[in-house]
């Protein structure tokens, strides 16, 4: 069995660098992480077998990441755990011990139904134990999307010069996601123009810079590939840069900010302003129309209600009395 003691506080990006380092250790001593210590047929040897299938492999480097974190809580959760004894009461009895955490509950669900239906194809069950299971209702947003007061207190807080204020003028003015952002270089931009390939789903878009970005780029260190760079003066890891961003907006006085929401933000002006969603998704590179409308749902509703009512006609009899007031004035003029 592979250890090793990680020196550096969590959450931090000298954190990060270590565990990254550890498991690629890991990886060169036995092939493939956690191959020499699994047993046959349990969740753990489910898990080591699904890193090497196509489904996974054929996933975006940040899903894999995503995949990666809850996979590897499954193994130390149950990975003991034999697959084709596992039953759909098993499945419910786990999802009941995580009530007080729902959305991970359902994240941890969808996980363990990916692998029990590589499970079915690798032929080492006939039937799927987490068919109808239910995980808990999600009635929520999301991530907080950020008001306009909670970006002028950040960035009263953190003045242009910052790197805090370059990462959120980044994320704002792209709306683009966090590990895409972490990407970003001066190697991206041409003109007024910053080009960007999103790790997710390979989209590529050329976005126009908004002054404003344009403003804090000018701050931005020169001869590195990315804007951003942690304190040891490397590009940030997506999770790195989430954990750093985090602690950022708590030192701004707003605990109920992160990164993820400035997308959001990104998405709520972009329709206040009156644009559709095919020209929201042409910045923030969203596939579907559906994916737009579930980030602009914090609109500003009141904003855009006054703005739809003033194209409203006006009443017909009142119509009518305009045309003979407009034609009275008309003879009068004559």
């Amino acid at each position: 069995m592979f250890s090793t003691y990680l020196k550096s506080p969590f959450p931090s990006d000298a954190f990060d660098e270590e565990y990254q380092a550890a498991l690629r250790s890991e990886k060169s001593a036995h092939g493939e992480i956690g191959k020499a210590r699994t047993k046959p047929g349990s969740m753990a040897a489910l898990v080591v077998s699904y890193y090497g299938s196509p489904e996974f492999k054929g996933t975006a480097s940040s899903t894999q990441s995503t995949y990666r974190g809850i996979c590897e809580k499954i193994r130390n959760d149950h990975g003991e755990r034999i697959v084709r004894e596992l039953r759909r009461q098993h499945i419910v009895a786990i999802l009941g011990k995580m009530s007080a955490t729902p959305a991970a509950a359902n994240n941890y669900l969808r996980m363990l139904r990916i692998l029990v239906r590589h499970a079915v194809n690798i032929e080492w069950i006939t039937r799927d134990p987490t068919l109808k299971v239910k995980g808990y209702s999600n009635k929520t947003d999301g991530f907080h999307t950020w008001t306009e007061s909670e970006i002028g207190q950040f960035e009263r807080y953190f003045p242009i010069g910052t790197r805090p204020r370059l990462a959120m003028a980044l994320m704002l003015y792209t709306g683009q996601r966090r590990g895409d952002a972490v990407a970003l270089g001066w190697q991206h931009v041409t003109g007024q123009r910053i080009s960007v390939v999103q790790s997710k789903t390979k989209t590529r878009l050329a976005i126009k810079m908004h002054a404003s970005l344009i403003e804090a780029l000018a701050m931005a260190p020169k001869g590195s590939d990315t804007f951003l760079l942690t304190s040891f003066g490397k590009p940030y890891s997506p999770a790195g840069f989430g954990n750093w961003f985090r602690e950022q907006c708590d030192a701004a006085g707003l605990p109920q900010c992160s990164s993820h929401g400035l997308r959001k933000a990104a998405a709520r002006r972009l329709a206040e302003a009156g644009n559709g969603a095919n020209h929201i998704a042409a910045v923030t590179g969203h596939l579907t129309l559906k994916e737009v409308e579930r980030y602009t749902r914090a609109a500003d509703q009141e904003k855009m209600a006054d703005a739809a009512v003033d194209t409203m006609p006006e009443r017909s009899d009142r119509q009518t009395k305009n045309s003979q007031q407009n034609e009275i004035v008309g003879k009068i003029d004559a």
